[in-house]
């Protein structure tokens, strides 16, 4: 389990993108009748921690199990769900992820919270074979400042808006024991990605 170090990590869950490629919104996806944005929330709080969403949910956000909070750079992408988390806690370290990832495990989420209680940076990220895996990783508060004057300056892709900021990277070699199959930081943007998951983390798969 995740210490949250007598509150000193918080968890948010970013669930605001348009969906574009999916053609659907992504957070209320099912894999075996569950929701991925549920998946989300329950991952985390396995993890130890009560997350918080950041993003709007219209009557949705009635059913979720979780507090809600509206994206404060509605159309800005992940980096404005990033920024919006940054301005709303009360803690140091932060705990950020999309939503639409279903291979994290509680395993890889306390690891990364134990890396970024050690670390000096401003954020501690996974970094893959294509770059850097922005959408589960550890941001620091002191980091919204600049992450908030990037998406003044109209920076938006969310690895640009981290050039300023000092960035621990958590190589593959590192993290590769917690996902033998690569599959770990996939998250789902087109259709065949749905059923893929749900190919792999249905019942039947299971059994």
């Amino acid at each position: 389990m995740i210490a949250d170090q007598a509150g000193k990590l918080a968890a948010f869950i970013l669930a605001g993108g348009r969906s574009t490629r999916m053609g659907r919104d992504k957070a209320m996806l099912e894999i075996d009748g569950v929701t991925m944005i549920d998946r989300a929330i329950d991952l985390v709080r396995r993890a130890g921690v009560e997350p918080i969403v950041v993003g709007s949910f219209g009557e949705n956000r009635r059913t979720l199990s979780a507090r809600v909070i509206p994206d404060d750079w509605p159309g800005a992408g992940p980096l404005g769900g990033i920024a919006t988390a940054l301005r709303e806690t009360r803690t140091p370290w932060n705990l950020v992820m999309a939503c639409d990832m279903p291979y994290l495990t509680v395993e890889w989420l306390e690891f990364l919270s134990r890396r970024a209680s050690a670390s000096r940076s401003d954020a501690v990220v996974p970094k893959n074979k294509n770059g850097a895996e922005p959408m589960c990783a550890m941001y620091h508060q002191r980091a919204e400042v600049a992450i908030r004057g990037a998406l003044e300056s109209g920076i938006r892709k969310v690895t640009d808006g981290l050039a300023k900021l000092r960035v621990e990277y958590v190589e593959r070699e590192e993290w590769k024991g917690f996902d033998s199959e690569g599959l770990l930081f996939k998250n789902m943007n087109e259709p065949a990605d749905y059923e893929e998951a749900k190919a792999r983390l249905g019942r039947r798969a299971k059994k």
